[in-house]
């Protein structure tokens, strides 16, 4: 039984030891192509980094335009009033008068990077009304309420300014000046013969490039504007005004002599030469009770004066010429001149604020053009009225 054994486990090893092999066949398997689709069927919403909002827009370009522009808007009426009843101008005497002032002032400032335009309109109108006695055809009298223009003036001025250094900047300045209704003699001299002025006659117009200085020192805020080249012209459209002028006693003066046009076939006359401006404004007190403002310009046509013919310098024999032209042909061309002189105009304005809606002005300006007048024109005004400042900053 053991060599059964030893025998069976010899025959495994033998066979065990000897290599084996098999055949496979494989059929050949033709597969059909199929497409394959993917679905998603989560939702996908996309984010872009740069997301646009109406409203941010919006209130950025409000930002943009308050940090640009600068506007103030003054609005004042002024005036007063005096009456007196029959009992007491029978006893005391005394005149009924009612005296009202209206201005108006508008400042807008565009700034952007060194560029600078700067507008400004000021308007004033004044008017007051007196008891006159006038005296009839027949020799009787009427007392009667009379209204009549104490003050009448508007101007406006444009100056773009491109920046050269923290206070100093170069452009130029455009200024038109001119007023609204007519202006008479007197009171009781209110017909058209009377007529001394109207709209655009006369009318200013200063256009002048140069320099302006700023300087830094808050409480001295001044500003100088020096301009080597600058235009000055004077207009006077109004024919009656132009051609017919009187003296004080109503009898005409001949040749008209208008607002320095002295051809009476010309509306206008023209200038050129150099001017100078110097401007103050400050605001004194915690509370800003006390505003002063002066301004004072002033214009010298040089250029125009050097190309003058019949200049004559001595003022006596320019008279002496002035009358045998008079006496002669009086041709225009011929007609003997002075030298031009300068033109100066010095306003002040000191505001005294009692609370934020009530003030008391006081105005005082200086004026001399030596083709208007031989003499310094002056204008002094005390006002006491009501007041609204608006500012967007």
């Amino acid at each position: 039984m053991k060599h059964f054994y030893l025998l069976l486990a010899l025959s495994s090893f033998l066979v065990s030891a000897l290599p084996a092999a098999a055949q496979i066949s494989i059929d050949e398997v033709n597969a059909e192509q199929e497409g394959v689709t993917f679905r998603d069927r989560l939702k996908s919403t996309p984010v872009d980094v740069d997301y646009f909002s109406l409203a941010r827009y919006k209130a950025e370009r409000a930002a943009i335009r308050k940090e640009r522009n600068y506007l103030e808007i003054k609005a004042d009426l002024q005036g007063s009033l005096t009456s007196y009843n029959d009992s007491w101008i029978a006893v005391s005497g005394g005149d009924n008068s009612i005296a009202l002032t209206a201005t108006l002032f508008l400042k807008h400032t565009f700034t952007k990077n060194l560029f600078t335009v700067e507008t400004i309109f000021n308007a004033k109108m004044g008017y007051n009304r007196m008891r006159v006695e006038t005296t009839n055809d027949d020799g009787s009298t009427d007392s009667n309420g009379v209204w009549f223009k104490n003050l009448d003036e508007f101007d406006i001025s444009v100056s773009p300014a491109f920046k050269m250094s923290k206070n100093w900047s170069y452009g130029s300045i455009f200024k038109f000046r001119s007023q609204f209704v007519n202006g008479y003699v007197s009171r009781t001299e209110q017909e058209r013969k009377h007529l001394k002025s109207t709209f655009m006659t006369p009318g200013y117009l200063d256009i002048s490039f140069g320099f302006t200085y700023n300087c830094p020192v808050k409480k001295f805020p001044i500003v100088i504007n020096l301009s080597p080249l600058s235009l000055n012209a004077t207009f006077a459209e109004s024919d009656w005004i132009r051609r017919r002028q009187v003296d004080k006693d109503g009898n005409e003066i001949k040749p008209a002599y208008s607002y320095g046009i002295e051809d009476p076939d010309k509306t206008s006359k023209y200038e050129g030469g150099s001017s100078i401006q110097i401007d103050f404004d400050r605001t004194f007190g915690k509370s800003n009770y006390l505003h002063y403002k002066t301004r004072i310009s002033g214009f010298y046509g040089w250029m125009t004066d050097l190309g003058q013919k019949n200049k004559i310098r001595d003022y006596t024999e320019y008279r002496l010429a002035y009358e045998k032209w008079l006496s002669g042909g009086q041709n225009i061309k011929d007609k003997p001149r002075l030298p031009i002189h300068p033109t100066v105009r010095w306003e002040n304005t000191l505001e005294i604020y009692a609370t934020k809606y009530i003030k008391t002005t006081l105005n005082f300006q200086l004026y001399y053009n030596r083709a208007q007048n031989l003499d310094v024109q002056t204008n002094t005004q005390l006002l006491v009225g009501l007041t609204y400042t608006f500012k967007n900053k």
